[in-house]
This record gives C-alpha cells, sequence and structure tokens, in this order.
C-alpha cells in the first residue's frame, strides 16, 4: 500500500475536489457536505491531535489546536508539509504509532479506519487508545447498492492498477464498532467519536 499512496500523492486531492480521474462524478451536494464536515472540525475543542494517515493535509487542515500528521507516505508528507508548513508531520506506522502512551488529547483519521481488515482494525484502535482518551473516525457512507466491504481496483493517471479493500459505514454500525457516537451522518460521509 505504501507505494500505491506513493505513487497516489499528486492526484489525492483529486477525489475530494472532483476533478482529474473523478471529474465526471456525478455527488450532488458533496462540496456542501464536505464543508459542513470541515466546519465541524474545526468547531472541536482545539487540543494536542494526532491525525492519522493525513495524507496530504486536505483534512488535517481543519483541525483545531497543536497538530502532529503521521503517515507511512514520504510523497504525502512532502505535500502536506507544504500545505501546513506549521505542523509536525511524521513518517510512519499507523498500527504501531511511533508515540509514548498518552502523547495526545486526540487522535483523528480520516479514510484510513476504512481500509483495514478486521486483525488491523484492532490493532489501530488499540493503538489510538494507547495514545489519546479521544478517537475521530472519519469516512463514507454506502450508496444505495454499494456493499458494505469489497476489494476495488483503483486506477492512476499514470494507468497502474492496485487493488484496495473499502469498508463503507452505517453511522450506527461504525458507533458500535468503535464504542462511540455519531457525529455526522450525511449522504457521503459519517464522522463518529469515542472517548475513553
Amino acid at each position: 500500500m505504501k507505494e500505491y499512496y506513493d505513487r497516489r500523492a499528486p492526484e489525492y486531492d483529486d477525489w475530494w475536489l472532483g476533478r482529474g480521474l473523478f471529474a465526471g462524478r456525478e455527488r450532488p451536494g458533496w462540496e456542501a457536505e464536505l464543508a459542513e464536515v470541515a466546519a465541524l472540525l474545526g468547531a472541536l475543542p482545539p487540543v494536542r491531535t494526532l491525525d492519522v494517515a493525513c495524507g496530504t493535509g486536505f483534512i488535517t487542515r481543519h483541525l483545531p489546536g497543536q497538530v502532529v500528521g503521521l503517515d507511512q507516505s514520504a510523497s504525502m508528507i512532502a505535500i502536506a508539509r507544504e500545505r501546513l508548513p506549521h505542523a509536525d508531520f511524521v513518517l510512519g506506522d499507523a498500527l504501531a504509532l511511533p508515540f509514548p502512551d498518552d502523547s495526545f488529547a486526540r487522535v483523528h483519521t480520516s479514510y484510513f479506519y476504512c481500509h483495514l481488515e478486521e486483525p488491523q482494525r484492532l490493532r489501530f484502535l488499540a493503538e489510538a487508545r494507547r495514545v489519546a482518551p479521544e478517537l475521530i473516525v472519519f469516512g463514507s457512507r454506502p450508496g444505495p447498492d454499494d456493499p458494505l466491504e469489497r476489494w476495488e481496483e483503483r486506477v492512476l493517471r499514470d494507468g497502474s492498477r492496485w487493488p484496495v479493500f473499502k469498508r463503507v459505514f452505517e453511522p450506527e454500525t461504525l458507533a458500535r464498532e468503535v464504542d462511540g457516537e455519531v457525529l455526522h451522518a450525511g449522504r457521503w460521509f459519517v464522522v463518529v467519536r469515542t472517548e475513553a
């Protein structure tokens, strides 16, 4: 997966912004809902936050307080550093977080938890709870005919093809899975928070 995200980094924001390979997608209400979620995240109390799998910092920039972004892709972190020059970024493994216990007040992750199969999910949840008492998970809602979990073939602009495991979530199901509460349940996105 590291190679996939290294190669995807220059085009990663295209998915969020509906451009490039995603320009033809019909996503009514996407931009308004994305702005709503960004405002929701921005209104959280400012605390020391670890953004796990921060990618290009597209969502990281909305997190209030002192933020540390972690990603396994050096290419993603390079873009995030340009976007957020005053934030700290760490190259590392989300399943073995390189921080001592209780280093943060909050762990946030967007579009990472949805790529974890069960053993990795359990490992990530244990690591997130080890380093912070609060966890926020941001992911996708299913469309009418979407299977809740599947393997997808992702195609990059260079024509390369990558198998990627993907889950989408009904809000209450995700909340139960992480023992948390639903903060946002829209057409496109779900945000759940759990606290120790």
